[in-house]
């Protein structure tokens, strides 16, 4: 969840204090780094989950913060960007036993419950990577969020840009559009898994995270529609990127690093995040709290670091550092951000598993990925599996270049099955979960397969890109996800072809 903030003019004196405050909390990070302050046991995870609301006819609805109101849960329920968006944030836990299978049950009752109050209002709650019945005109200032928050985020995003941003994705078909505002960012709706790590191992968890970024996209693909066209399998990845890019084309050329960030090296510490974050982005929100850290930390407590927090917050990576203190004790987090929300719980949960799995055996084993392979390549591992979903192919140390299925079934199934072990994680539970994984990598089928293959069934694939056909066949599609959401039956299992009466042929 984002921190709330209150109007404010921006000046070049509050950026020059700010960019004090952050290199002054660095430098306190650094020394509780050194001093070892940090909480490191017991180890939890946790998940946020952004989502969509749609109408009666599953086309969206501006109505977050009725939703909101009837939800009548600000603890664990929020706003995101835009009026058409909401984020559950699930409270961390032990990995241990039956957490998985208590967790599962935990999410589907919220969402249940939330669902059912979002009736009330006229809206329903849909789990997936981009709307397919978004529309151009539904992304537009005037449905951001009503929070300062993210007007003052799109004034200073604006700002630095100096022009509308440019959205140009070639993949089935082609889109190139201009946004006059941040909006569009409110089309990608995600799956963030956090993991708490002892600072010694936070390099070897987000090396591995990054490691497996591709595969873990290539598997949860579900975002094959944006704006009525049939884009990358995992569009979201290229459109966040492009919808909160502050770079002109000529500061691209410059090799300016953008905003939304996979990275360019492997790491050796959590400072060295942190310590980039600093040198190569300048302040969006540059806003100071009173706190002095350093009188904070030599009176004996423990600083917020709230600058240096709020300007990460305003770095996308796509595995992002998290430093935080709960209850007088700071803690670091890894928090995986690749993942598309949906299809159903039971597949964000099978997600969670392999990704929390297969990063601990990575992060812990005797010869590392990362030692392995050039950190490009676990760059294009990502894009590849972005445009090509399931049927992508990636490159594995030891294997060359491979069908990502196939590099799942024979190597990393495994090697997840044995981190989740190592967490304590019940046997059955773990079995159930990797097992939806493995008839996902045997079937060839994820979220943007099933969506794909509905609307080309339904008589309005790539062929009929833009015409009305097309937006219905997607509508009712969108309709039929919703259903099948529900039964939370993993996608693998769910019918390929839209019931009769749902294309319109009747009973």
């Amino acid at each position: 969840m984002g921190r709330e903030i209150q109007p404010i003019k921006i000046s070049g004196e509050d950026r020059r204090k700010y960019r004090e405050k952050v290199r002054r909390s660095l430098d306190v990070f650094a020394r509780m780094l050194r001093e070892q302050m940090f909480e490191v046991d017991p180890a939890r995870v946790g998940l946020e989950i952004e989502l969509n609301l749609v109408d009666s006819h599953g086309l969206p609805t501006m109505r977050n913060a009725e939703v909101l109101e009837a939800i009548a849960d600000p603890v664990a329920w929020s706003t995101e960007v835009g009026q058409f968006n909401l984020e559950i944030n699930v409270p961390p836990r032990e990995l241990a036993g039956d957490a998985l299978a208590d967790l599962e049950l935990q999410i589907r009752g919220s969402l249940n419950a939330a669902d059912e109050a979002a009736r009330r209002v006229d809206a329903r709650l849909v789990m997936i990577g981009i709307l397919p019945t978004l529309a151009e005109e539904d992304t537009h200032e005037g449905t951001l969020t009503a929070s300062e928050r993210y007007k003052v985020l799109n004034e200073q995003i604006f700002a630095a840009r100096g022009e509308d941003m440019r959205i140009e994705i070639s993949g089935a078909e082609q889109l190139l559009t201009h946004a006059g505002s941040i909006t569009p960012e409110a089309a990608c709706t995600s799956v963030q898994l956090h993991i708490q790590v002892a600072p010694e191992a936070f390099a070897s968890y987000w090396n591995a995270a990054q490691a497996i970024a591709g595969i873990q996209v290539a598997l949860a693909a579900n975002s094959p529609f944006l704006f009525g066209k049939q884009l990358w399998q995992e569009t979201r990845i290229t459109l966040f990127e492009q919808a909160t890019d502050t770079r002109p084309d000529e500061l691209k050329h410059q090799g300016v690093r953008p905003r939304v960030w996979f990275g360019e090296r492997w790491i050796t510490s959590v400072f060295d995040l942190f310590e980039e974050n600093l040198r190569y982005f300048p302040a969006l929100l540059p806003i100071c709290e009173d706190e002095d850290p350093l009188a904070v930390l030599d009176s004996g407590a423990c600083p917020q670091l709230a600058e240096m927090s709020l300007h990460n917050g305003t770095i996308y990576r796509w595995n992002r550092p998290v430093y935080a203190v709960v209850d007088g004790r700071p803690h670091l987090r890894v928090e995986n951000r690749v993942l598309p929300a949906g299809p159903s719980v039971a597949d964000v949960m099978a997600n969670s598993a392999f990704y929390f799995g297969l990063v601990r055996a990575l992060a812990e084993s005797q010869r590392p990925v990362w030692s392995q392979m050039s950190f490009a390549t676990a760059a294009e591992n990502l894009y590849e599996a972005a445009r090509s979903g399931i049927d992508a192919h990636v490159y594995w140390p030891g294997v060359g270049e491979v069908p990502a299925a196939e590099l799942v079934l024979r190597r990393l199934l495994p090697l997840a099955r044995d981190g989740l072990s190592r967490w304590g994680v019940d046997a059955t539970h773990a079995d159930r979960l990797l097992g939806i994984i493995e008839q996902r990598c045997l079937t060839g089928r994820n979220g943007a397969a099933w969506q794909i293959g509905a609307v080309s069934a339904a008589g309005a694939g790539a062929a009929a890109a833009g015409d009305a056909d097309r937006r219905e066949a997607l509508r009712k599609m969108t309709e039929r996800y919703i259903e099948l959401m529900h039964t939370n039956e993993p996608v693998h299992t769910w019918p390929a072809e839209l019931p009769a009466a749902v294309r319109g042929g009747g009973t």
